[in-house]
């Protein structure tokens, strides 16, 4: 399967062009139709089981891939309820080469809502995955790295996030924001430690539930 390049954006990854590739195919499967297992796709497509593995995994994020384990598993399509349908539509804009920015705007818009539902509801688990994740922000090794343990991060917190259609759309964004081209252009450490620092309170104020905190942190954040 060759690579291919959405206007404005750089070329696709090799999991990022299997995942659309068989988004096709799923567009016009019904729910719970087999799609095959890692393994019959790896022999399929000739790709590495990591490739397949993270194609298998964009697509259960975005709502379109129900993986079940056990005898008799594998990969099935998901049933697409309305807010899948949406999710699934924000992605699609994403060969517009504004809807990064437009990512990025409905994203802080959205920041306040999902955090502040997060520290209602936030478990000890999520507290304690959260500050998982915090701990890979801060050791990244490189701007790349640190952008997309920045996006995983935020992904958590939107799980903690009781608003379904906040999360979806939210995660959605984030989707989006994965998919685009990561420059790895020079970044000042002091920038670097401000985000780090934000994060830090972003998270400790959903670890306390304090919600003005939240709203504090949010708002540095969107700076």
């Amino acid at each position: 399967m060759a690579q291919r390049t959405a206007p404005g954006q750089g070329v696709r990854t090799r999991a990022e062009q299997l995942a659309a590739d068989l988004g096709e195919r799923l567009a016009t499967a019904s729910p719970g139709d087999p799609v095959g297992t890692i393994e019959s796709l790896r022999a399929e497509t000739g790709y590495a089981y990591s490739t397949v593995s993270e194609a298998v995994r964009l697509l259960r994020d975005r709502g379109l891939l129900q993986i079940r384990p056990g005898r008799g598993g594998g990969l099935f399509a998901a049933d697409r309820g309305p807010v899948v349908r949406m999710r699934h539509t924000l992605l699609t804009v994403a060969d517009d080469p504004a809807a990064v920015a437009d990512a990025v705007e409905l994203r802080e818009h959205l920041e306040v809502l999902v955090d502040v539902g997060a520290a209602r509801c936030r478990t000890e688990a999520d507290i304690a995955e959260l500050r998982a994740l915090l701990a890979v922000l801060t050791e990244a090794p490189d701007w790349p790295s640190f952008l997309h343990a920045n996006w995983a991060l935020h992904e958590r917190i939107a799980a903690a996030c009781p608003n379904a259609t906040a999360r979806a759309v939210y995660t959605a964004t984030l989707g989006q924001l994965d998919a685009a081209e990561v420059r790895p252009d020079d970044v000042d450490p002091t920038y670097r430690q401000h985000r780090v620092q934000v994060h830090h309170d972003l998270v400790e104020a959903i670890a306390a539930g304090d919600e003005a905190a939240v709203r504090a942190a949010v708002a540095r954040h969107n700076e």
